[in-house]
């Protein structure tokens, strides 16, 4: 029920041509198949369960296979319903709206696919995997800029991906060695067990360019250059999908492999890699906002801020486990809700330069209001849900006794509170441009973009039982 839903979306827009509106509709309803397989993985996590099938376990769902699931499937059913071909003036003419309703399926699966599989080679082949079908995606709208955008994501994540199959055959071939052949040997489950045996030297050589290879796809500093031509090329939903969970199912390969790193060297190794190439990322988010012109380009870098900031509580003990999870599904979130709004904004005023964009909330007063309160919440105030991780993630770290790195990350966020803040007022006030219409247009679209804003105030309120509970239990799976 999780992976089948995108993979009939995909064939059945294959094989509708032309292009015809009832394929949209499909999709849109079979998406929220994927979204309510994901609830019932999340409750049967909760009742004390780890879900398998197939032979030797070939997929595995536990706490923190779930909370992906949940995001991806979300994410996946929001740009299903909000993406091109479910009528109306949306800019997509019925071969690009068929292009899309393929390869965003196909997008969407890879990444499910690759959280739930409990085999590290298969894993690694649907990250691999999802490179291709978003690629195919940015240049919805053929441009010159929109082809180079893509052929640079293919070409840096594809060294990338190379780099993490190198890493991923050092941790094979070193199981092998101290462990001795196994059955099911690349499983995680099996890692695992034996990650104790392994030689410490070669599966730290290993995790260096897992880390390396994953974290180019994951937006980390200093592989994070295709992100900003990426994201500012792409239609709005491929930009939510990619921003929202495409680099968070890049990290969560490297959190798998950091269990197994942890479990045979200690923690040591990895929180201090994790706090250099967060600090970094961090650092380059922030001060590339600072001279931003393009909007799209703005919510790209911060993105990279943001997967920094989880990448420095990741190294910060189970309360930054506890903290960088629950801020990976508030970024998730809202950064996908934000990509969406600005979809809808430059559709109206026919650019991405925020010079071009001026009295937003008199030509759109309810999409401007929530892509401020979108913009308000990835940079960290209250009431939302990422003020509360952030906070978490800084307790966490005076708690683990660095209150010096605390106060270097704080004085970065406020670099970039700033510059986001300095952007938003010249797009927001003033007067519209001439020629650009007055009103909302289609309004529909706003209803789920505002649900999605108004559970990001509720986790800025409070935490469920539910979320915090699997929460835990992801934060048990690191400690166990």
């Amino acid at each position: 029920m999780l992976l089948g839903p995108p993979l009939l979306g995909a064939l059945l827009a294959a094989a509708v041509k032309p292009y015809r509106r009832f394929v949209g509709w499909t999709n849109a309803l079979l998406s929220l198949l994927s979204l309510g397989a994901a609830v019932v993985l999340w409750r049967h996590i909760l009742a004390g369960d780890v879900l398998t099938s197939g032979p030797g376990e070939f997929l595995r769902a536990d706490a923190l296979s779930t909370l992906l699931a949940l995001c991806v499937s979300l994410v996946g059913s929001l740009a299903a319903w909000l993406g091109p071909g479910m009528g109306g003036d949306d800019g997509y003419d019925g071969a690009q709206a068929r292009r899309f309703r393929i390869f965003a399926n196909l997008f969407t699966l890879m990444m499910l696919f690759a959280v739930v599989s409990n085999n590290v080679g298969f894993m690694w082949i649907a990250i691999e995997a999802t490179t291709i079908t978003s690629a195919m995606l940015i240049p919805l709208h053929v441009t010159k800029e929109s082809v180079e955008a893509s052929w640079k994501y293919i070409l840096i994540g594809s060294v990338g991906i190379a780099l993490a199959f190198g890493g991923t055959v050092l941790g094979y071939f070193d199981f092998v060695n101290m462990a001795g052949h196994r059955e099911a040997a690349l499983n995680w489950t099996v890692l695992m067990a034996s990650a104790p045996r392994l030689h410490p030297q070669v599966i730290q050589l290993a995790f260096v360019f897992i880390l390396i290879g994953y974290g180019t796809k994951a937006g980390l500093a200093p592989m994070h250059t295709w992100l900003p031509d990426a994201h500012s090329e792409a239609p709005a939903p491929l930009s939510a999908m990619m921003s929202g969970v495409l680099l968070a199912v890049a990290l969560y390969a490297v959190i798998r492999w950091k269990f197994v790193v942890n479990a045979a060297v200690g923690t040591g190794f990895t929180d201090d890699l994790f706090i250099a190439m967060g600090l970094l990322s961090v650092a380059i988010g922030a001060f590339s906002l600072v001279i931003q012109r393009n909007y799209k380009r703005m919510l790209a870098y911060s993105s990279i801020e943001h997967t920094g900031l989880i990448c420095v509580g990741l190294a910060l003990g189970p309360l930054g486990m506890f903290a960088a999870m629950l801020h990976l599904l508030n970024h998730a979130l809202a950064k996908s809700t934000i990509f969406f709004l600005a979809g809808r904004v430059m559709h109206r005023y026919r650019t991405t330069e925020i010079s071009g964009v001026s009295g937003l909330l008199t030509a759109m007063p309810w999409t401007g209001g929530l892509f401020a309160a979108g913009v308000l919440a990835v940079i960290g105030l209250p009431p939302f849900g990422l003020f509360i991780s952030e906070f978490a993630l800084f307790r966490a770290g005076f708690a683990a006794g660095r209150p010096w790195l605390m106060g270097l990350v704080l004085a970065l966020l406020a670099v970039a509170f700033v510059s986001m803040i300095g952007h938003l007022n010249r797009m927001l006030y003033g007067a519209p441009a001439a020629g650009v219409t007055v009103g909302e247009g289609s309004a529909w679209p706003l209803v789920p973009l505002g649900l999605c804003m108004a559970a990001l105030v509720v986790l800025g309120l409070t935490l469920p039982a539910p979320l915090r509970a699997l929460l835990t239990r992801i934060v048990e799976i690191a400690g166990s």
